[in-house]
């Protein structure tokens, strides 16, 4: 079974896409699990609308470490409450996985509902980037693939990381298992923070953060600010 984790905090307006994604693939054995952080929306009720099972979450690493607890699949799936997955996805995914001997892997993204511009520019500057260091520095976000039994063996998400937990994981896996990106097939992610925050803030956000890892280690502080779920509306209080 593969067991599909995705944290979630006021989510009502992407979850649905995501799970109906889901729903529509051709691969049926898996289970979805849903850590919600506190949801003042319909995201819950959204999540057990399709079956989910809902644990109580927090920021990201947390969630997905809450949602691998009470996993049945011996493979798991974390995937943001604001992903599109392309048909035939899971197919697509594990068979290259297990053709390739994986044990942990990441995905190329790209934006959807995006202008070529910033589609190439991701394209450019994540994915090529990615598929260039995969061997030596590498990368996850958005999508991760991983066996259970290396998950718990890296005793999971450092919950004490305040940005790219993700990749903190990734590199911490590529040590001691099987670590490669899967390229038969991409995850479309939401731009909206890159919208929210400015295209350029972002990335360079991101870019000094690889910096930071690479020099410093893991990003445990709040240099970077790091906000979960403050996307819709900019009126609104960061939740």
């Amino acid at each position: 079974m593969l067991s599909i984790i995705i944290p979630a905090l006021n989510e009502e307006k992407y979850l649905g896409l995501l799970l109906e994604c889901i729903k529509n693939q051709g691969y049926k054995d898996y289970e979805i699990i849903v850590a919600d952080a506190g949801s003042k929306d319909k995201t819950v009720e959204i999540a057990k609308k399709y079956g989910c099972k809902v644990v109580p979450g927090g920021l990201p690493g947390k969630g997905r470490n809450e949602g691998t607890r009470v996993a049945k699949g011996d493979l798991l799936l974390f995937l943001d409450a604001d992903c599109i997955l392309p048909d035939d996805f899971l197919n697509i995914a594990l068979k290259e996985f297990y053709e390739k001997k994986f044990d942990f892997a990441s995905f190329g993204l790209l934006p959807y509902n995006s202008d070529k511009a910033h589609t190439m520019a991701f394209n450019v500057f994540y994915n090529w980037y990615i598929y260039a260091l995969g061997k030596t520095l590498p990368h996850a976000a958005m999508g991760i693939m991983a066996k259970k039994d290396l998950f718990m063996e890296l005793n999971g998400f450092d919950e004490t990381i305040t940005l790219a937990e993700d990749m903190d994981l990734a590199r911490r896996a590529q040590k001691i298992a099987s670590f490669g990106i899967i390229r038969s097939v991409k995850i479309f992610i939401s731009d909206r923070r890159f919208k929210k925050d400015g295209w350029v803030k972002t990335a360079l956000k991101y870019l000094f953060c690889e910096w930071y890892m690479i020099f410093l280690g893991p990003v445990k502080s709040d240099i970077f600010k790091y906000k979960f779920g403050h996307y819709e509306n900019k009126n609104k209080k960061n939740v």
